[in-house]
């Protein structure tokens, strides 16, 4: 434990992601001052927001080039001067791309500890930032009913298999977009999505139109470009549209949606949030979650590459499609 290996934010992206935007780096492991926690990393969260903190601030500063690049993480407590953690805590936070954190906890999100018997990698998946997202969104945002009709873009990622299915458990029809045979199989054979689109392979609108013949009453949208504008044209009347997110807009050439003008014929809603929003709920969230993880009826699926070596091609992975549910690095073991 004296060397800490970094992946270094190096130079801005402008277009899609190349891996080139980061340098491997070598330092010194620091020990913690008062106040602090040395953290050793266990799992890192690979997420599209990241390319957003790579290039702008958003609802978080951008990355400062130079700086370590980020992430939500959950680490193990290996030294500890803060009095409410002790050596051998498993936590999460918004933490880095390093084998060692030192934190005082109070960055973006703060650090809190996992539950004990949580998996570090639900942690960061159905029972993170994820988890959250799809709940907070179908319920408060999408606020979905019994009989609605919701269609779900990205469907077979982290968040969108669970915002699908959480609509399902709700007693709506859902429909999802995926990239390819096998995804759009899984979410109808085993995530129970009523049909899927393969936007790869089928033409998005026409299949909107024969799958949702008397409209849309909610979107959950991970994309925006092509498929937003779609489903804007065949809105219902107070429909909702919930933004959480436009991994589309990596690539600069993916219009935007001419269809918006449709939202004030249809008197409906769009409205953008992230999951960290309702802090005050999220115990409420993940303890209902949890629910229905155990009574068989939310799946989730994770792609989990191994090494901290592997965290530039992960982030890669979510925009090329080749990621299957919620992209992971595991960059060690919980220490015994």
């Amino acid at each position: 434990m004296t060397q800490n290996r970094q992946w270094i934010l190096n130079t801005r992206p402008t277009a899609k992601l190349t891996g080139e935007e980061f340098r491997w780096n070598e330092v010194p492991v620091t020990q913690p001052s008062d106040g602090q926690v040395l953290l050793r990393t266990l799992w890192l969260s690979i997420d599209p927001a990241q390319r957003i903190w790579m290039t702008r601030d958003s609802y978080k500063p951008a990355v400062p080039l130079g700086d370590v690049m980020q992430s939500f993480s959950v680490g193990q407590v290996i030294e500890s001067r803060h009095s409410d953690f002790k050596p051998g805590d498993i936590v999460r936070g918004d933490f880095s791309w390093q084998d060692y954190v030192v934190t005082d906890g109070k960055g973006f999100g703060g650090m809190h500890k996992v539950a004990p018997g949580v998996p570090p990698n639900l942690a960061l998946s159905l029972f993170g930032v994820n988890g959250l997202t799809s709940y907070f969104g179908m319920i408060d945002v999408g606020q979905v009913k019994a009989g609605e009709t919701v269609v779900v873009s990205g469907a077979a990622g982290a968040t969108g298999s669970i915002a699908g299915q959480i609509a399902k458990i709700k007693g709506c029809r859902v429909i999802g977009t995926a990239g390819g045979k096998e995804k759009c199989e899984w979410l109808v054979n085993e995530a129970h999505f009523d049909a899927a689109i393969d936007y790869k392979s089928e033409d998005v609108g026409a299949r909107l139109s024969q799958l949702c013949p008397n409209g849309i009453d909610v979107f959950f949208d991970n994309v925006g470009g092509i498929v937003l504008n779609e489903v804007l044209a065949r809105i219902n009347v107070k429909a909702r549209v919930v933004l959480c997110g436009s991994i589309s807009k990596s690539d600069a050439s993916e219009p935007g949606p001419a269809n918006y003008s449709n939202l004030v014929a249809r008197r409906a809603r769009m409205e953008g949030f992230t999951g960290l929003d309702y802090p005050s709920r999220f115990p409420e969230a993940i303890e209902t979650l949890e629910r229905w993880r155990r009574d068989g009826s939310l799946l989730h699926k994770e792609d989990v590459l191994v090494g901290l070596e592997n965290a530039p091609k992960a982030l890669l992975r979510l925009f090329t499609g080749e990621n299957f549910g919620k992209q992971l690095v595991k960059v060690a073991d919980v220490a015994s």
